[in-house]
Parts: structure tokens; C-alpha cells; sequence
């Protein structure tokens, strides 16, 4: 069982590695004015859900499966996606993504390190 969790936990860890290096290479072309901001907002938008979700079942299957520190080291970043995307969800307004860009770069390094 516990290969099992860690190896859904490893494809799941790379693919949102990729899902990072993607929002990060569409939010540089937005920085330069390579494509819109409403273009970029509907290009990164379709994914959040899906990074929230695959964050998520990791969190939810290192609790079931009882390893706490790994547990422990994924909920803070799981927490503040749910935080992130329930709070945004009301006004998801083009403006306010370009001034969320600030908090992305240190939620990345932080995502992709864990």
C-alpha cells in the first residue's frame, strides 16, 4: 500500500511541477506583453482547480496512509490554496490577477519544493 501512495504521490508531485513551469512561462509572456492579461487569466484559470485538487488528494492521502510529516509539510500549502481559491472565487476580475502576480513567485518556490 505504501509504494502505492508514494508512487501516486511522485506522478502527482511532477505533474504539478509542470502545471508551476507552465503558470510561470504564461505569466513571463504576460510580463512581456507577449499576450494579454485576459488571455493569460483564461489560460492560467482552467488550471487552478485542477492544481487544487491534485494538491489536495496528496494531503488527504499522506493523512489516510499516516504519514504525518509529510502530512504536516503539505498542509500549509494545501490550506492556502483552498484559502486562495475560495476567497477568489467572487471576483475573479482580470486587474486583480496581475496584482496577485507579487504573492506568486514565493508560493511557486514553495510549492515546487514540497
Amino acid at each position: 500500500m505504501e509504494a502505492v501512495v508514494f508512487v501516486f504521490s511522485l506522478l502527482d508531485c511532477c505533474a504539478l511541477i509542470f502545471l508551476s513551469v507552465y503558470f510561470i512561462i504564461t505569466l513571463s509572456d504576460l510580463e512581456c506583453d507577449y499576450i494579454n492579461a485576459r488571455s493569460c487569466c483564461s489560460k492560467l484559470n482552467k488550471w487552478v482547480i485542477p492544481e487544487l485538487v491534485g494538491h489536495t488528494i496528496v494531503t488527504v492521502l499522506m493523512l489516510i496512509s499516516l504519514h504525518w510529516f509529510i502530512f504536516l509539510l503539505n498542509l500549509p500549502v494545501a490550506t492556502w490554496n483552498i484559502y486562495r481559491n475560495t476567497q477568489s472565487r467572487a471576483a475573479e476580475v482580470t486587474h486583480e490577477r496581475s496584482h496577485d502576480q507579487a504573492w506568486l513567485p514565493p508560493a511557486l518556490f514553495l510549492h515546487v519544493s514540497l
